[in-house]
């Protein structure tokens, strides 16, 4: 009988023992690295967005999946940005001083770019953007991992006047990047012999073309240069087609595979082009592994563009500067990601530390009625950016900025 009872007090003060361990070892768990992904969830700009959140979280499963970062899980929180500047501003400080994340994955607008910037830099924080964008920036505390306007405005507008025609008709929505991208093209434009024959803005989000299609049938430009975002490019190329104008050439700078399939087949122009480093459609074994391991997540009918490779690339950069600085502190991380480079599916991203932001190869491509492109025209290395084109001087065109 006392052999029994003191058996079961052994086993009670065991298990007590062992409760007390695991309790110990969960309290000693590391806590997770926390990162912020502001993009618009809803509103105009929605469509674009949400496939760049999901790029993040594709390259945060694969880092947690291989045992996490510094020993730690990623975890990531996703804020809305609405399509509204303000509401990205004060999504930014929340996930920044409230939620304590340590870098923001941010913006696809200039709009919402510049309003998240102060923030950003107040706070002496850490944001990487994603999108090719109008230049004249440069943030000590932003990395700019899509294209500057010498990896995609100029070139492509110096492609569309060799090859499509001299005279131009420009389109945009109504706000920084159309207007500021509009004014390097018009330098362009009279360097190379264009003829501009108009200049048209609609507000972001903005649904009735058809003054405008009317305008392109009076004027017959030789090609559309087109810096439309969100919503608005469905609408514009749905009265193109509606007009019988789908032999019209289009150059466009905010479009890639994601838009193209919102657009649907019914609205697949013939003449349609695009300037980005990166395409879905490309060769190679690590743009392949890519398109499938998205495409395993979310489906096969998702396709990549250059924003998606962008966004999931910039994850991949901080992770390496967060290993190489052994913390993810924003301030030493920051340091630390200027000498970062990564081989990605469209070739090299390397950081370029005088400008913060990226070397890339640049292409144009001409749709096809899979919402993919073809490639007609490749830089074949990546070229250095130029956030101030340099046929002004930095502070002229510091003089020269519009307003947001």
């Amino acid at each position: 009988m006392d052999t029994t009872r003191h058996f079961g007090v052994a086993v009670v003060i065991a298990l007590t023992v062992l409760a007390g361990v695991l309790t110990v070892q969960r309290s000693a768990s590391p806590p997770p690295i926390r990162i912020g992904v502001l993009h618009s969830l809803t509103g105009t700009m929605a469509a674009s967005e949400r496939p760049l959140v999901d790029a993040v979280r594709l390259a945060v499963e694969e880092i947690n999946a291989a045992g996490g970062l510094l020993g730690r899980p990623i975890e990531i929180l996703v804020a809305d940005s609405r399509s509204d500047p303000a509401a990205a501003a004060a999504e930014a400080e929340r996930l920044i001083v409230a939620e304590r994340v340590s870098v923001l994955f941010a913006c696809w607008t200039s709009a919402c770019r510049k309003a998240v910037l102060p923030v950003v830099e107040k706070h002496r924080h850490l944001m990487f953007y994603p999108l090719q964008y109008e230049g004249l920036e440069q943030s000590p505390n932003i990395f700019y991992t899509g294209l500057a306007p010498n990896q995609q405005i100029l070139p492509g507008v110096r492609w569309a006047l060799d090859n499509l025609g001299k005279k131009i008709y420009l389109l945009g929505s109504d706000y920084i990047f159309p207007r500021t991208a509009n004014r390097i093209i018009r330098d362009l434009a009279r360097a190379g012999g264009g003829t501009l024959v108009a200049e048209r803005y609609r507000p972001l989000g903005d649904a009735g073309f058809d003054a405008i299609v009317a305008e392109l049938q009076d004027m017959k430009p030789d090609v559309v240069l087109n810096t439309l975002n969100g919503d608005s490019n469905l609408h514009f190329f749905r009265a193109l087609h509606a007009a019988g104008l789908d032999a019209l050439p289009v150059m466009s700078f905010s479009i890639a595979e994601g838009e193209l399939r919102a657009m649907g087949l019914a609205n697949v122009h013939p003449n349609h082009y695009a300037v980005w480093s990166y395409f879905g459609s490309l060769p190679g074994e690590a743009n392949r592994r890519f398109v499938a391991a998205f495409q395993a997540r979310y489906g096969t009918d998702r396709v990549t563009s250059g924003p998606i490779e962008a966004a999931y690339v910039s994850l991949k950069l901080w992770t390496q500067a967060v290993r190489d600085a052994g913390s993810e502190k924003p301030g030493l991380v920051n340091l630390l990601v200027q000498e970062q480079s990564i081989a990605a599916p469209s070739g090299l991203f390397a950081v370029d530390r005088s400008t913060r932001h990226m070397w890339r190869p640049v292409r144009i491509g001409k749709e096809r009625a899979d919402s993919g492109f073809d490639l007609v025209w490749n830089s074949g290395v990546a070229l250095r950016p130029m956030p101030f084109p340099d046929y002004r001087s930095r502070a002229a065109w510091q003089q020269a900025q519009l307003p947001p």
